[in-house]
């Protein structure tokens, strides 16, 4: 799936392999030599499709008389013999936490949402079982599995080397500068995991952000209404880098939002095709017929050529803030901006009308067009990546060169041979209805 969508990692790792065992082991046994753990016995709701035990209070009535869990499952009354975390003692801590670092959780609702649940009173948590055998066995008696939010969570870390933290992944990389969750875990990891950590004398990651969920066509995603749209029936449908942007465009990230075909396909022919797709055709066109097929030489600057010379130059900044708080749709903003632009200075300028009555100025517009598109397609490599890639290669920048630093460093240069231009982003024509 990772490769459909076109994202990278870096690492995979599952819960049964033996350098997570290792880890998880190892913080059980810090935690127990800390006192935070402790032998007793439960009595509580658990939901099974959650994996999560509900308070009395969280509850709501089902069909039947059955009880459910807020998220809809079915909830069942257990009774066993438990580990337990001292979750309660991590009330205060915790909320001294979240006001020390009032970035660490969001959006801002979400956040809030945390510090009520927490306010309102933490019970010890529940960190094992007896009534199944799969699972880690607890360090010093296997009849008991490490229940699965401690079990899970802490992949985090093990994934990084984790009980090693002087050196290594760990060293390197926590703490962790983001975790991206749904709205539905946040409260395992900013409650349990933050505990846990904390409890362990380790630090928690800088930031848990929770995305919302999608509905479709106003309905949500269920399997009884069979509305769910596959991964790869979206990309087959729309493409990838269309897919990818409007999922990160359409609506601010960590709302709730609706995907339909006619906003997908408004973005697609709108924002794609006939603003940033024309842009480029227009202008690599024009530089194929009239200069040769190489990049043209700039000639003296108005203040029209550096007023959108230096919009590209400020987009740097502008999307690295955006993006450092997960607001991706104002990064794209910010982009499209400058392509719209850029469209208005073709417009103001006509090149074709230059190219017969002053063709040095034809030049200078031209090399200010494919420099600010050399800006954009790197700026817009994290969201359309295969997309900008192509239009990066029909600007003839090396692979070296396109990352950031390169927007300073590496600017077009004049006579460089450039290939015959292809179009990046394609209008979606509707198949006609047998």
């Amino acid at each position: 799936m990772d490769r459909l969508l076109d994202i990278s990692n870096d690492d995979y790792i599952r819960t049964t392999e033996q350098r997570h065992i290792r880890g998880v082991q190892a913080l059980w046994r810090e935690l127990e030599r800390r006192g935070e753990i402790y032998l007793g016995r439960f009595a509580g709701w658990y939901c099974v499709r959650d994996e999560a035990f509900y308070d009395e209070s969280e509850l709501i009535d089902g069909p039947g008389g059955t009880r459910l869990a807020p998220t809809g499952a079915e909830v069942e009354w257990v009774e066993e013999e438990n580990y337990f975390f001292r979750l309660s003692a991590w009330q205060e801590r915790l909320l001294a936490f979240y006001e020390a670092h009032p970035e660490a959780i969001a959006p801002r609702s979400r956040r809030n949402e945390v510090i009520s649940f927490v306010r309102s009173g933490l019970k010890d948590l529940s960190i094992s079982r007896t009534s199944f055998s799969w699972g880690i066995p607890v360090p010093g008696n296997p009849a008991h599995v490490i229940y699965v939010w401690l079990d899970a969570l802490v992949n985090y870390i093990t994934a990084l080397g984790y009980p090693e933290v002087e050196r290594g992944d760990y060293a390197t990389y926590w703490p962790a500068d983001i975790h991206i969750v749904g709205k539905d875990i946040l409260r395992f990891h900013t409650v349990y995991w933050h505990a846990f950590l904390m409890a362990a004398g380790l630090e928690p990651p800088r930031r848990v952000f929770a995305h919302g969920w999608w509905t479709v066509e106003g309905q949500k995603m269920s399997k009884s209404l069979g509305n769910g749209i596959p991964p790869e029936v979206l990309v087959a449908r729309y493409g990838v880098d269309p897919a990818r942007y409007f999922l990160l465009r359409e609506l601010p990230f960590g709302s709730d939002g609706d995907f339909s075909h006619r906003a997908v396909v408004g973005r697609l022919n709108g924002d794609l095709a006939n603003d940033f797709g024309n842009l480029a055709q227009r202008v690599l066109v024009m530089i194929n017929r009239n200069c040769d097929a190489v990049v043209p030489e700039a000639g003296g600057l108005t203040a029209a050529e550096t007023a959108l010379l230096d919009a590209g130059r400020s987009l740097l900044a502008m999307v690295r803030g955006h993006v450092s708080e997960q607001a991706f749709h104002l990064a794209l903003e910010a982009i499209w901006r400058v392509v719209g632009e850029a469209n208005r200075y073709v417009d103001e300028q006509a090149p074709w009308v230059l190219s017969r009555s002053d063709p040095a100025r034809m030049r200078t517009v031209l090399y200010t067009l494919a420099e600010t598109l050399r800006h954009l397609a790197i700026l817009a490599q994290p969201f359309v990546p295969g997309t900008a890639g192509k239009l990066l290669d029909q600007l003839a920048v090396p692979e070296s060169a396109r990352d950031f630093t390169a927007l300073t460093a590496a600017p077009l240069a004049p006579g460089t041979p450039l290939r015959k231009p292809e179009g990046i982003f394609p209008r979606f024509v509707e198949e006609p209805v047998p």
